[in-house]
């Protein structure tokens, strides 16, 4: 039986309210991409822009975070190339935040994990944040970062060996 237009209307209320509860997940791995928290937030906005607009592409039946993420990438690698282009200098110091020391330990160990994760190339970043951090599976790692799932697994293999030596100095071997 043909969809009708109440159909249609209801079903796309219902993928745009699937959206709104992704917004944390979009959140967190806007953060992979960028430290600055504004620059994440503005991230965060143009994919949500970018998928309302283009709602109607989405295919029931498909995983919506990785389609989310996948706009989320592609945006970001959009901005990215943009700001090469202008290059519109170094980061102003008033935007750097104030260092110091942290009052607990869980407080460090998260400061020594986000400077680890930071200092890993984006490509190892991206998959560690989304099959460890997220869950995902190799499959949908590797749709959202256009590649194959062995190219994934051999991302993962790297991005844990070397988040290893930068968190204990030595490698997983």
């Amino acid at each position: 039986m043909p969809a009708t237009g109440i159909h249609v209307l209801h079903q796309s209320h219902h993928v745009e309210e699937q959206v709104v509860d992704l917004i944390p997940a979009l959140r967190a791995f806007a953060r992979t991409f960028t430290s600055v928290p504004f620059e994440a937030d503005d991230l965060v906005q143009e994919t949500l822009f970018r998928a309302l607009r283009s709602i109607d592409q989405f295919e029931p039946g498909t995983s919506l975070k990785s389609w989310l993420f996948t706009i989320m990438r592609n945006a970001f690698r959009t901005q990215y190339k943009i700001r090469t282009r202008e290059s519109p200098g170094n980061t102003n110091c008033a935007e750097l935040p104030i260092p110091m020391a942290p009052p607990q330990e869980w407080s460090v160990l998260n400061g020594e994990l986000r400077n680890a994760l930071a200092s890993l190339t984006p490509e190892h970043r991206e998959v560690l944040v989304l099959v460890a951090g997220f869950g995902m599976s190799y499959k949908e790692a590797a749709d959202i970062c256009d590649c194959a799932i062995g190219t994934i697994k051999s991302r993962l293999s790297r991005a844990r060996e070397e988040l290893m030596v930068q968190m204990h100095g030595n490698p997983l071997n």
